[in-house]
């Protein structure tokens, strides 16, 4: 019988799963849209929805469990200031989940967890800062090719400093 036992285990340490988590909902919170498996994306859904709710009351207490449940200032940050202020009106369900088929190599079931009323430049925050660093090295006047040789020379100094075994 299982009684009480309430959480799926998902084939691993709690340790470790208390960490799979903490980094998805940081990865939800920053991008508002991840892809993962079914049954990962529905063990994350409340988790997200308590994490909302609890950023709705802003207030100190409210902002420190959520530190230490997602230890990100940034994410706390932006969902105490932005999310906070988007889902002011809704009562819950601040997240939905889509099933997006199986997965190639072992047939997992897929799906893709999102945020309601998402922002969708989120998902590029990462790709700004890539593209912000190579305008900012054309308006200093480099060529491309200088900035290929950088990123280059970058990599062959990682290379040299690996001990050979």
């Amino acid at each position: 019988m299982r009684h009480r036992i309430a959480n799926r285990k998902l084939n691993r340490t709690s340790e470790h799963r208390k960490a799979l988590f903490k980094n998805m909902l940081n990865s939800l919170i920053k991008y508002e849209q991840i892809t993962t498996t079914l049954p990962k994306a529905k063990e994350l859904k409340p988790k997200i929805d308590k994490a909302i709710t609890l950023g709705k009351k802003n207030n100190l207490k409210s902002k420190k469990d959520l530190f230490s449940e997602l230890q990100d200032k940034s994410s706390v940050d932006k969902l105490v200031k932005k999310l906070s202020q988007r889902y002011e009106k809704r009562k819950g369900g601040y997240s939905r989940i889509i099933k997006a088929g199986f997965r190639y190599g072992d047939d997992a079931p897929m799906a893709i967890i999102e945020l309601i009323d998402r922002d969708i430049e989120a998902k590029k925050v990462d790709l700004k800062k890539k593209k912000d660093e190579k305008t900012e090295s054309l308006k200093k006047k480099e060529s491309p090719k200088e900035i290929d040789i950088k990123e280059n020379k970058d990599k062959s100094v990682d290379k040299k400093d690996k001990p050979k075994k």
